[in-house]
């Protein structure tokens, strides 16, 4: 069963470390001695989440920094999911086509990653219970760069106009059941809500954002998202004048069944030019 309508459910948020260093996560293997992270997300307060269904035409990518969109066709099945070569060959030439239909001013697509989730016990990546945001303005740029090495001379002209990040999100196992997606509408939240967050890989380190918890934030989420919805989340964006980011996270809902069947996703990574 999916429930629809308003719900109050619990997100967790961030908080920092209790020595005043920057707060950082090992994301794979972490050096001896060190811990994996040096910060908490403990700060769990009951929420308001309201639901969109029905009024996702009302969400936009520059006020709220994320949109639904339904009725999207896919040659994809479930087992395309299931091949890291089969997403690339088959899903990225449709998340391509979308942004560049549905982004206005866009005319240039690098998808540059994909990360698969799954309510599972076993499963390389489960849905993030926390409120976060995908990248700082110093991750974007570095991610820019790392991606458009292989443009030639196209990549100063890239670099002069407006760039965006977006990720392209979908359920992948039919309606979502069970750990939904929540939205802090960008219009509600503000630059002191977001920390930078190192994060540290073998062989780079990047950024991700802390969110703090904020009560003037509004949360909203759409109920029963199907395979042939998508969800974008702004992540960056160079444009002065709109919003860069969205504060989202997934959560439980205390009205879930116990059987619900649990959530597959994938998302999308994208460079968004124009």
């Amino acid at each position: 069963m999916v429930w629809h309508g308003p719900v109050e459910a619990v997100l967790i948020f961030y908080d920092a470390p209790a020595d005043g260093a920057a707060p950082f996560n090992y994301v794979e293997e972490r050096p001896e001695g060190q811990p994996q992270r040096n910060y908490e997300m403990t700060t769990m307060v009951v929420v308001a989440i309201s639901d969109i269904r029905g009024q996702e035409d009302q969400i936009s990518l520059d006020r709220d920094a994320f949109r639904v969109l339904r009725g999207i066709n896919s040659q994809t099945t479930y087992e395309t999911f299931n091949s890291d070569e089969e997403i690339r060959q088959v899903y990225y030439p449709e998340v391509e086509n979308l942004l560049l239909q549905q982004v206005p001013g866009a005319h240039t697509i690098i998808l540059f990653d994909h990360t698969i989730r799954r309510v599972e016990s076993n499963a390389a990546r489960q849905p993030v219970n926390q409120a976060h945001a995908n990248q700082t303005t110093r991750s974007a740029e570095l991610r820019l760069r790392r991606h458009i090495a292989d443009q030639g001379k196209e990549a100063d002209e890239l670099l002069r106009g407006r760039y965006r990040i977006i990720n392209v999100w979908r359920p992948i196992n039919g309606t979502v059941e069970s750990s939904p997606l929540a939205f802090a509408s960008a219009t509600t939240t503000s630059d002191v809500d977001f920390v930078a967050i190192e994060q540290r890989y073998p062989d780079f380190n990047g950024e991700i954002m802390g969110v703090k918890y904020n009560p003037a934030m509004e949360w909203k989420y759409c109920s029963g998202l199907e395979n042939n919805e998508r969800v974008l989340l702004k992540c960056s964006d160079t444009q002065a004048g709109v919003v860069s980011r969205v504060a989202h996270s997934a959560f439980v809902d205390p009205r879930t069944a116990v059987n619900a069947k649990g959530r597959e996703s994938i998302e999308v990574r994208a460079l968004v030019f124009g």
